[in-house]
C-alpha cells in the first residue's frame, strides 16, 4: 500500500465518531525527542500522525509512525492542510528546527510569508510563537511538548555522582545570572564560562557548536557550561534539551560541569547520559 493510500485510509476527519476524539499530530524536528514523544504517546494507546521537516527529521521516523508527510521548513500551508486532512485537533512540536534554516534555501509558501511579515523580530521565540498562533487560528491546539514524556524533565539537584567543585560552582553561579538574562532576550540558551568570564554565548549555531567554540578559544583549558530555559519558558516549544551527544562534546572539549534548569530541561536517554557523565567525571546539576 502506498503512503498516499495509507493516509486516505486513516483520514479521521471523514469519520464523525472518531473526529470527536482528540487527534494528535507531531511536528518533528531533529534528534531523539520526536521518537521519544511517539513512544510515550503509543504507551498511552495514542497513534500520532507526523509532519516531518525535510531539512531536520531523521528518515527513521518513517518506521515509527503510520502516517508521515515530509515538508520543508517554510511549507506552513501544506502543514496545516495535512493536519486538517488527518483530523488533527492537537499538535506537539518536538525536536529542534535550526533557526538558520529560516534563512536558508527553503522557500517559504504564502502562509509562512504572511507569518514572517507579522513578526516584529525574527528570533526563535517570535518565529515559532507566530507559527503556533497560526495553527491555533486554524483550530489546532498546540500543547505542551512534554505531554507524553514528562518523566524526562530534569529534577532539581545534583544529578551525577560528582557535585561541582567550589571553583566550578563559582563559575556556574556567575554564568547562571548572565545566561538567564541572555535567555530573557532570546539570544540563546547556552553559555561557556571560565574564571568568571564569559567565553562563548550561543547564537544560531546550537549548544555543541558553542561548546566547541569556547574550547577553541581556551586551547585545552577546562571550563563550565550553562544551559537554561527562558524566564517564562513556553513549554510548547524550544524547550532546552541535553543528551549523550552533548556529554561527548563536553568531554572532547574539556568542559567539566554543566548547569541546567530543573523541570524545564529534557534529559534524552537519561540513564545513558548520566552514566557517560559519571564515567568522565562531568558534574551536572539542575537549578530552579
Amino acid at each position: 500500500m502506498s503512503r498516499s493510500e495509507s493516509e486516505r485510509l486513516w483520514d479521521t476527519s471523514r469519520d464523525p465518531k472518531i473526529a470527536q476524539e482528540p487527534r494528535y499530530g507531531l511536528i518533528a524536528g531533529n534528534g531523539r525527542f520526536p521518537f521519544l514523544v511517539l513512544e510515550g504517546a503509543r504507551r498511552r494507546g495514542i497513534e500520532m500522525v507526523v509532519a516531518a521537516i525535510r531539512e531536520e527529521t531523521a528518515p527513521e521516523i518513517e518506521r515509527e509512525a503510520r502516517i508521515v508527510r515530509w515538508l520543508s521548513v517554510g511549507q506552513l500551508g501544506r502543514l496545516i492542510d495535512f493536519f486538517h486532512e488527518q483530523g488533527v485537533t492537537h499538535a506537539l512540536l518536538a525536536g529542534q528546527v535550526k533557526h538558520v534554516h529560516i534563512f536558508g534555501p527553503a522557500l517559504p509558501d504564502w502562509r509562512m510569508l504572511r507569518v514572517l511579515m507579522r513578526v516584529p523580530r525574527r528570533n526563535t521565540n517570535s518565529l515559532i510563537g507566530a507559527v503556533v498562533a497560526e495553527l491555533e487560528r486554524e483550530g489546532i491546539e498546540v500543547v505542551d511538548s512534554t505531554l507524553f514524556v514528562s518523566e524526562l524533565l530534569a529534577p532539581e539537584g545534583v544529578l551525577t555522582a560528582r557535585a561541582p567543585s567550589s571553583a566550578e560552582m563559582d563559575d556556574l553561579r556567575y554564568g547562571l545570572e548572565i545566561a538567564r538574562e541572555i535567555a530573557r532576550l532570546d539570544l540563546g540558551q547556552t553559555l561557556a564560562v571560565k574564571d568568571r568570564a564569559v567565553i562563548a554565548i550561543e547564537a544560531m549555531e546550537g549548544t555543541d557548536a558553542t561548546i566547541r567554540r569556547a574550547a577553541a578559544l581556551l586551547r585545552g583549558r577546562p571550563f563550565v557550561v550553562i544551559k537554561v530555559a527562558r524566564p517564562h519558558q513556553d513549554m510548547r516549544f524550544d524547550i532546552p534539551v541535553i543528551g549523550a551527544p552533548t556529554i561527548h562534546t563536553m568531554r572532547e572539549c574539556r568542559a567539566t560541569a554543566l548547569a541546567i534548569t530543573a523541570r524545564k530541561t529534557l534529559l534524552m536517554d537519561r540513564d545513558e547520559l548520566l552514566a557517560l557523565a559519571n564515567r568522565h567525571r562531568i558534574a551536572i546539576m539542575a537549578v530552579p
